[in-house]
C-alpha cells in the first residue's frame, strides 16, 4: 500500500469540508480496504483509537478547559486587565501593553488561544475603542496576543505534543516560559512602534489610570492578587513536584471555583451546571479528533511515512541541518494556515519527530518551534480561529483584522527565527541547553 496515496486521500477528504476527525478516521482504514492482509484492520483502529484516548495525561486537557471557563465568567480577566493597566497605563501604548501582559497571563489560567481572545477581547477591546485606538488594530492586538495561550504554559497544544512523541509535559511546559515572555516583548515593540506613529488620547488614558490610582495601590493589588497567583499555584505544584500536570490541572479548577463563587463572589452555583455542559461541549469533539489522529499515525507507523519522510528530506539536503529546518519552518506556516493547531501537532508530530532526533534537534526544543509556527495560523486565513473570534467579539470583518494584524505577525515571526536560531531560549530552564 502506498503512503504517498494515503495521503493524498486525506488531503482530498479535508479538501472536500469533512471533518478533520472523519477525513483521519476514513483515510486510516483506507489502507485495509485495499489490502485485506493489512495489519491495521477494523478492529486494531478501534484499539488504538480507544488506547489513545485511555491516557492520564490527556485528563489534564479536561481541567485546563474547565478551569479557563471558570476564570472567564469569573472576570479573572478584568482583575488582572486593572492591576496591570495601574503600573503601565500612561508609558507610550502603556494600554494596549497591559493588554498583551493580560493574554500572557490568562493563558497562564486557560492554556487556550481562542479562550485567551474571548476572555480577554471581550473585556479590553470595548475599553480600548472608548480610549481612542481604533477598532481593527485594538482587535487584531487581542487577535495575536491570543496566541500566547499557547505557547506560555500550561498549553493544551504542549499536551498534545507529548503523548505524540512521548516527551515530558512539565519539561515543555517549562520551556515555554521564556519563549512566551519573548513574543510578548516582540508584540509590544510593535505596539509601541504603531501608537508612536499614530498618536494616543493621553487624556482619556490618564482619566482610567487615575481611577485606579485613586483606589491605591493596596486596593488594585487586593483584588487582583488571587488572580495573579493562578499561574503560580497551576506552575509552581507542577515545578516543586508537588503534582504531575494532570494533577495540577484538577488543583486549577479547585482554585478557580474558590475564588470566583467564595472570593470575588463573581460566580453562583446555579452557574455551574452551564459551565460543566459548556467544558463537555468543548471537550467532546476534541476527544473524537485524539482517538482517530492516533488511529492514523499508528496507520502512518506501519506504512513506514515517518521514516521515509526523515530519509527524503535528509537525503535532499544532504543533511543540512540549517536547511532543513528552513523548510519545516516554512511548511508548518502553510500548515497553520489550513490545519487547526490541535490537528496539525498530532498528525505532523510523530512524522517529524524521528528526523530531528537525527539531525540532533533537541524534541522539547522542536516542540516549542512547531508550536509557535502552528500558532501564528491562528491569525492566519482560511483557518484562523482568533480572527474569527476576534471578528465576533467588534464586528470588525476577518479580512481587516488579518490585514491590522501583519505588524504585529511580523514581530512574531522574528521570535520564531530566535527560537529557532538560539535553541537555549527554549532549552535553558530545562537543564537541557
Amino acid at each position: 500500500m502506498s503512503a504517498g496515496l494515503v495521503l493524498v486521500v486525506f488531503f482530498v477528504l479535508l479538501a472536500l469540508s469533512v471533518p478533520i476527525f472523519g477525513a483521519l478516521g476514513i483515510t486510516s482504514v483506507f489502507p485495509s480496504l485495499l489490502n485485506p492482509s493489512f495489519s491495521a484492520n477494523g478492529i486494531f483502529l478501534v484499539r488504538e483509537m480507544l488506547g489513545g484516548i485511555n491516557s492520564f495525561p490527556l485528563l489534564a486537557i479536561v481541567m485546563f478547559i474547565l478551569s479557563g471557563i471558570i476564570m472567564s465568567r469569573g472576570g479573572v480577566s478584568r482583575k488582572l486587565f486593572n492591576f496591570f493597566c495601574y503600573f503601565l497605563g500612561e508609558i507610550p501604548a502603556g494600554m494596549p501593553c497591559c493588554v498583551i501582559v493580560t493574554c500572557l497571563f490568562y493563558g497562564a489560567i486557560s492554556g487556550s488561544a481562542p479562550a485567551t481572545v474571548a476572555a480577554v477581547g471581550s473585556m479590553t477591546i470595548p475599553v480600548l475603542i472608548e480610549l481612542g485606538y481604533e477598532k481593527p488594530f485594538s482587535t487584531a492586538l487581542v487577535v495575536v496576543a491570543g496566541g500566547l495561550g499557547v505557547i506560555i504554559p500550561p498549553s493544551i497544544p504542549f499536551v498534545l505534543y507529548c503523548m505524540a512523541t512521548g516527551e515530558s509535559v512539565g519539561d515543555l511546559f517549562i520551556a515555554g516560559i521564556l519563549p512566551g515572555f519573548l513574543i510578548a516583548f516582540c508584540l509590544m515593540g510593535y505596539a509601541i512602534y504603531y501608537c508612536k506613529r499614530k498618536g494616543e488620547d493621553k487624556q482619556k488614558i490618564r482619566e482610567v489610570v487615575g481611577g485606579l490610582r485613586t483606589k491605591g495601590f493596596f486596593q488594585v493589588l487586593k483584588d487582583s492578587i488571587w488572580a495573579l497567583f493562578t499561574p503560580v499555584i497551576i506552575l509552581g505544584s507542577i515545578y516543586s513536584g508537588i503534582a504531575s500536570p494532570t494533577e495540577a490541572a484538577v488543583l486549577s479548577v479547585i482554585y478557580a471555583l474558590i475564588i470566583s463563587i467564595f472570593v470575588y463572589r463573581t460566580l453562583k452555583i446555579s452557574e455551574l451546571m452551564n459551565i460543566f455542559v459548556e467544558a463537555i461541549n468543548t471537550y467532546a469533539p476534541m476527544l473524537f479528533l485524539i482517538a482517530a489522529a492516533n488511529g492514523f499515525a499508528r496507520v502512518l507507523t506501519l506504512l513506514r511515512v515517518p521514516q521515509t519522510v526523515s530519509e527524503t528530506i535528509l537525503t535532499t539536503f544532504g543533511g543540512n541541518k540549517a536547511a532543513i529546518l528552513l523548510v519545516i519552518n516554512l511548511f508548518l506556516l502553510v500548515v497553520g494556515m489550513l490545519i487547526d493547531l490541535g490537528p496539525a501537532v498530532l498528525i505532523l508530530a510523530p512524522i517529524f519527530a524521528p528526523m530531528m532526533t537525527e539531525l540532533g534537534v533537541d524534541l522539547i526544543h522542536f516542540g516549542i518551534i512547531m508550536v509557535v509556527n502552528l500558532a501564528i495560523g491562528f491569525v492566519t486565513p482560511p483557518v484562523g480561529v482568533n480572527l474569527y473570534v476576534g471578528s465576533r467579539l467588534s464586528g470588525v470583518p476577518v479580512v481587516t483584522i488579518a490585514k491590522n494584524a501583519v505588524g504585529f505577525l511580523l514581530l512574531f515571526a522574528v521570535a520564531l527565527a530566535l527560537l529557532v536560531i538560539f535553541p537555549e531560549i527554549s532549552l535553558v530552564l530545562v537543564g537541557r541547553a
